[in-house]
């Protein structure tokens, strides 16, 4: 098969290409510069000249609190560009992966993790924005697309949580996180090789929305607590605190967890614990440096 990769250049769309090419895939990797997907003409060209069989999208407009006052911009990265990729899609024979987020839900008044078709209610203008690129792509490519969701990402190849807190170990005697928002914390890597299972497979019967996160839960305190106790550090060192003490011009779901259901009805096993995933992430992460564009 040969892949297109748009937004190639970022933490995800880094470790996809890597990931494809290790399986000896053919593709075509295109970062920032090589491809403005709110651009019709040139999205329409782009897939017209590399005639790929798939399409993954992992270019998007991710600062969360920025689009809270940029939303017009926010908008037409995150709800246009997909509308061009899979118009460009459909009129070219391509099928399109669009990766999306767990902002697309209120995370209000939840204690189990949201199932693929949950009705959305975002409360963020990222998260309107993103819920438009979903809707976009499953509207104008019915059948032959996939909505990937994706949440609390760290990886390899860009700023993040998990990088953050291995900075800060170092430099702080203690360490305050919230304890009052709960998720999924998810290596990059492990979403790139569900993208990648999940490619060939899409048509009838598989298509749609696919939540790709680690399974199990914890909240950021927690998350950094295991940081601390992989890298070596006392994680008593990080103290408990609540959201409200590091107010956001977006407010972050206080629950987020996302269920896994659709794997298993395409023949893949449901996703691994995020403690197992983390332990295999981290001697990575902490060797490899920034790179020279994050998402």
């Amino acid at each position: 098969m040969k892949w297109l990769i748009t937004g190639a250049g970022g933490m995800l769309g880094h470790d996809v290409v890597e990931e494809l090419t290790r399986r000896g895939e053919t593709v075509v990797a295109l970062d920032r510069a090589a491809l403005d997907i709110t651009r019709s003409a040139t999205v329409d060209a782009a897939v017209r000249e590399h005639a790929p069989d798939l399409v993954v999208n992992c270019a998007a407009y991710t600062a969360v609190d920025d689009a809270e006052t940029d939303e017009a911009r926010a908008l037409e990265i995150n709800g246009t560009g997909p509308r061009l990729l899979a118009r460009a899609c459909a009129a070219h024979g391509a099928r399109l992966i669009h990766v999306s987020t767990d902002y697309v839900f209120s995370g209000e008044s939840r204690t189990a993790p949201y199932p693929e078709d949950h009705p959305t209610g975002p409360r963020t203008a990222y998260g309107r924005t993103k819920l438009a690129g979903e809707q976009a792509v499953l509207e104008e490519l019915p059948g032959a697309s996939a909505v990937v969701r994706t949440a609390w990402l760290y990886g390899a190849h860009g700023g993040n949580f998990v990088r953050t807190m291995i900075d800060l170990e170092a430099r702080r005697d203690t360490l305050d996180v919230v304890d009052d928002q709960r998720g999924q914390p998810t290596w990059s890597a492990d979403v790139a090789e569900r993208i990648a299972d999940l490619g060939p497979r899409i048509g009838p019967g598989a298509h749609g929305v696919f939540h790709a996160t680690s399974s199990g839960e914890a909240s950021w305190y927690e998350l950094a607590r295991e940081v601390f106790a992989l890298i070596g550090a006392d994680p008593d060192r990080v103290r408990p605190t609540s959201s409200a003490a590091f107010p956001r011009p977006a407010p972050r779901p206080a629950y987020s967890a996302l269920a896994h259901d659709r794997w298993q009805e395409i023949g893949l096993p449901l996703p691994r614990e995020w403690r197992s995933a983390l332990h295999e992430a981290l001697p990575r992460i902490r060797k490899e440096g920034l790179p020279r564009e994050t998402p």
